[in-house]
């Protein structure tokens, strides 16, 4: 009984009154030592950092991680599976090189919730809670919605001055011309707002703005450091508070990030991606998804606790694609356009790590919104679907090499070990050694539980 109150991550006033009659005649010195020790026992080594990749669009699990080799032809598809660097465990053809490290990996083939638009789907995973039931279709970002899963982890882990607590790569999710809700800090407030930098290397999206108003931080090359001081110096002499609303707030967030930002080493040199080893640059590919990842691994280096990174087809490899949204021609792009360069860049992320000695001490999240429908639609595609779908996680103290939960045989609905977005969201929560249950509050002050799903047996 003792247990149930550590996997939960707090001790809670029934968990305690639940326990046998022996504890009650413990004293409490001896109790909360018994508490520490358990605690300590169960406690994932403490992890620095976190670098999320977000798939936006939905990736079909049929087609990545979790193949249906044994279906019929119009659910299991045109790719077969492969093998990997973990016996037992087959993944698509088109993810050869994280195949190969599979063994750093936990794969989650159980994953569901029940909502079908993309920033709905999104809310939820990035969130870790539910969307409100209005407006039906994707919501546009609003002060009273849950704040991201950065927002959250950067209210529990400081960085030093002139470094974000929490980075996203390379562009704000849009969906329709629309910024989408789940990304931001919602009701802790904006200055837990991700900021947004621009990757300054590997080819973008052509001739397509992604930023709709959103603040994009560039650490150009040619900045002169001692005109930006001046200026900051003079500001501060001349400012008085003409507002206290959310614009001026947020504008002045920004603003002093960006000045600290630029006036310090850490961050700007770890913007500089032409000082890094042009071998290493190479392995994670010439795009614009590639470099954000090479970009993401130097910024927690530099002290950013958690880097958020936008992956879809056109940040990958430049091309128009519409995201990982392949309601039509799923194979060709998967194939052609979004597979090959999202394996190249995630396994260098996952190599390099490991090469620096920093997996143990960062975890990497393969996320998205939901999965692609079992059968094929007439335009050789497959729609959203929420029913099923896989994310993996590495490092973090995460135990690689397994598959957690499973699909039906036409993955379609889980069959084993049904897992939701609360539930992958404890789990990080404890690889980053937060307490699932820390508390965080609104604007108002009022308390809430960072997340209320159970933590997975992943370490």
């Amino acid at each position: 009984m003792f247990d149930k109150f550590l996997t939960d991550g707090c001790f809670s006033r029934r968990g305690m009154l639940g326990t046998s009659v022996g504890f009650l005649g413990m004293g409490l010195p001896s109790w909360l030592q018994m508490a520490k020790t358990a605690s300590a026992a169960q406690q994932p080594e403490r992890t620095k950092s976190c670098i999320l990749l977000y798939c936006w669009g939905g990736m079909s699990h049929h087609e990545v991680f979790d193949p249906k080799p044994d279906a019929h032809v119009e659910i299991r598809g045109e790719f077969s599976p492969i093998e990997t660097a973990t016996p037992g465990i087959m993944v698509g053809e088109h993810i050869p090189l994280l195949a190969r490290q599979t063994d750093k990996l936990a794969i989650i083939r159980s994953m569901h919730h029940n909502q079908s638009a993309h920033g709905r789907g999104m809310y939820w995973n990035l969130t870790g809670h539910e969307p409100p039931p209005f407006p039906a279709g994707n919501i546009a970002p609003a002060p009273h919605h849950w704040p991201s899963l950065p927002a959250m982890v950067s209210k529990f882990r400081p960085a030093p001055r002139g470094v974000p607590r929490a980075v996203r790569l390379p562009y704000p999710m849009v969906d329709n011309g629309t910024l989408q809700a789940g990304e931001y800090g919602g009701w802790m407030g904006v200055k837990y707002d991700p900021i947004v930098m621009r990757t300054p290397a590997g080819k973008p999206w052509k001739g397509v703005s992604r930023t709709l108003g959103s603040e994009v931080l560039e650490l150009g090359k040619n900045v002169d450091l001692k005109r930006i001081d001046t200026r900051k110096q003079l500001l501060r002499s001349l400012e008085r508070p003409v507002s206290e609303n959310a614009d001026f707030e947020s504008f002045e967030h920004f603003r002093q990030l960006a000045t600290d930002m630029m006036l310090s080493s850490g961050v700007k040199d770890a913007y500089d991606l032409e000082s890094e080893d042009p071998k290493i640059r190479e392995t994670y590919g010439d795009h614009l998804g590639g470099q954000s990842m090479l970009l993401a691994r130097r910024l927690i280096e530099a002290g950013v606790p958690i880097v958020q990174i936008l992956c879809s087809a056109g940040d990958l490899n430049g091309g128009s694609g519409d995201m990982w949204d392949t309601h039509g021609n799923n194979f060709n792009r998967l194939k052609n356009d979004l597979l090959p360069p999202f394996d190249r860049g995630a396994s260098a992320l996952l190599g390099d790590l490991e090469d620096r000695g920093m997996l143990d001490e960062t975890l990497v999240v393969i996320l998205t919104e939901f999965g692609r429908t079992p059968k094929i639609n007439g335009g050789a595609g497959r729609d959203h679907y929420p029913n099923v779908y896989s994310v993996a996680l590495a490092g973090g103290g995460i135990r690689g090499g397994q598959v957690y939960g499973s699909s039906d045989g036409n993955g379609a609905f889980p069959r084993t070990k049904p897992t939701t977005p609360a539930d992958l969201h404890a789990t990080i929560f404890r690889a980053l050694g937060i307490s699932p249950r820390a508390e965080i509050h609104d604007m108002l002050e009022r308390a809430f539980a960072v997340s209320d799903g159970n933590v997975l047996p992943l370490f």
